[in-house]
């Protein structure tokens, strides 16, 4: 895959090189926009860009601080990573797309199509969170603050995105590639926007009309099947998928499920007039 860079418009008095996007495209057809987790990067995408390169035109982001793009300033929350995705989408000339996340990527993804319906044709959340427990929120808030201080622990994910099968651990010492090579500061910024915006967009999934689909790994501790449920269940056209023995990373792990249940949702009718009408 050939590694493309896109220009953002930036504010006044910045340097030109101030907002770089980097993403992978391939395919051609109605498009299919990928935005992955915190410390991923675009290739995280490479078994799903390669299934629907053949049907669709691919566009897999490097969110930013990750693969290259430029990071969000410190302090930012999911809301400025939602209006980054539209800034991206505006400069790519997409009106309305097919919308799929993973993690953070997810929480994006789902504050896109809940702010701006008119522009997502489908969305589909991968091991998305919703609403933690106390506990839960504790442990990823402290997580962040330790990020925040530099202290880049790679282990602790591994542990838990991964079980011990023989495809599990392939797509592991991927992932800790990844990890390794994530830019500290945008890291450090995403994943305080991630530890904070589990329940940003929670209230407000019944505003959402398009085919949304919400999937996740049956043993994923953190991204659990009861949260994909609830958010089915509050979603006018949602569906819950859970995939069975695997954990957070599953579109790397279990590819041929995942992407044969992602087909279906490419499926599903789109309701052009609601679209309008949002």
């Amino acid at each position: 895959m050939t590694l493309k860079t896109l220009q953002l418009s930036k504010p006044d008095g910045l340097p030109e090189d101030f907002r770089v996007v980097c993403y992978h495209e391939q395919g051609t057809g109605e498009p299919l926009v990928f935005v992955h987790g915190v410390g991923m990067c675009s290739h995280a995408w490479e078994p799903q860009i390669a299934f629907f390169a053949k049907t669709h035109r691919v566009i897999a982001l490097n969110m930013p601080g990750h693969g290259g793009s430029t990071p969000l300033p410190t302090g930012a929350d999911l809301r400025d990573f939602v209006r980054w995705l539209g800034e991206v989408l505006d400069a790519l000339d997409l009106e309305a797309v097919n919308l799929a996340g993973h993690s953070m990527g997810a929480l994006i993804a789902g504050g896109f199509a809940i702010t701006f319906p008119e522009r997502v044709r489908r969305v589909a959340l991968l091991n998305s969170v919703h609403r933690r427990t106390p506990e839960a929120r504790k442990a990823v808030e402290e997580r962040a603050l330790q990020i925040a201080k530099g202290d880049m622990d790679v282990q602790g994910p591994l542990k838990r995105w991964f079980g011990e099968s023989g495809a599990e651990q392939s797509a592991r010492r991927r992932v800790r590639e990844w990890l390794e090579a994530v830019d500290p500061q945008g890291y450090a910024v995403t994943y305080s926007a991630f530890s904070r915006g589990d329940d940003v967009f929670a209230d407000q999934w019944e505003q959402v009309t398009c085919p949304a689909l919400f999937l996740t790994g049956e043993d994923d501790p953190n991204s659990t099947e009861s949260m994909s449920r609830e958010m089915a269940s509050a979603a006018a056209n949602g569906t819950a998928c859970v995939i069975r023995e695997h954990k957070h990373m599953v579109n790397l792990t279990a590819p041929d499920q995942v992407n044969a249940v992602m087909a279906e949702w490419l499926k599903e009718a789109v309701d052009q007039t609601e679209m309008e009408r949002a």
